[in-house]
């Protein structure tokens, strides 16, 4: 995830994807959650230092972190991927982008590609104002790299979401296409960022199971 101040990794299960998780270890899956800088309940210094550059060593750690693992003898670099929902979903699209030769495929669940589209009263927080900091902007938009893309990206969205809006793919996509980069695309029509309500989320994990399946 890396979200500003958050935390995944706790000595504790996860109620959510971990079951999901634990479905994919059985079939044989290594699967690994690294808190990078700028997660919390690491002290005041390992978090802040994303402050006015939302983005880039979020993303370093992930991408180091995956190198890591690369270089142990039981995992097999060549299929390496990366997962991520929300904040999560913007580090798995600059992961697929920034760290193209690192990760072989990616799946972005409603991320944000552009922190104009974000409510300001949390961007702000953290990157100032485009017209304070347009680096911290640019310089950490997926889009602004989707000519590196080449691993196999699946990118998912409701297009109803109450938080990243819908345009962040839209914007994301758009770049992908004029950048000729071939990738799959799931709208959920009328979903918000949680992405559920009758069959949908049963349909959402057997389609990313499906695709982890055939290009991991």
């Amino acid at each position: 995830y890396s979200g500003p101040g958050s935390q995944q990794v706790a000595n504790s299960w996860d109620n959510g994807n971990g079951i999901w998780f634990e479905m994919l270890a059985q079939k044989g899956y290594i699967i690994a959650c690294v808190d990078g800088r700028g997660t919390g309940y690491k002290g005041a210094k390992f978090k802040k230092v994303t402050y006015m550059n939302l983005g880039k060593y979020e993303i370093e750690d992930q991408i180091a972190a995956a190198k890591w693992f690369g270089n142990q003898s039981y995992i097999d670099k060549s299929r390496i991927g990366i997962f991520g929902w929300s904040f999560g979903g913007y580090m798995a699209s600059l992961a697929m982008t920034k760290g193209a030769d690192v990760f072989k495929a990616g799946i972005a669940v409603a991320p944000v590609t552009n922190w104009r589209y974000y409510d300001s009263v949390y961007t702000e927080r953290f990157l100032r104002t485009p017209q304070e900091n347009p680096d911290g902007y640019d310089k950490n938009s997926p889009t602004e790299y989707a000519n590196l893309l080449k691993g196999k990206f699946l990118l998912i969205h409701g297009t109803a979401d109450d938080n990243v809006h819908f345009q962040n793919s839209m914007e994301f996509s758009e770049a992908l296409i004029q950048n000729k980069k071939q990738f799959e695309f799931m709208a959920y029509p009328d979903k918000n960022h949680g992405i559920y309500g009758g069959q949908t989320r049963p349909q959402l994990y057997q389609k990313m199971t499906d695709f982890i399946l055939e290009n991991l």
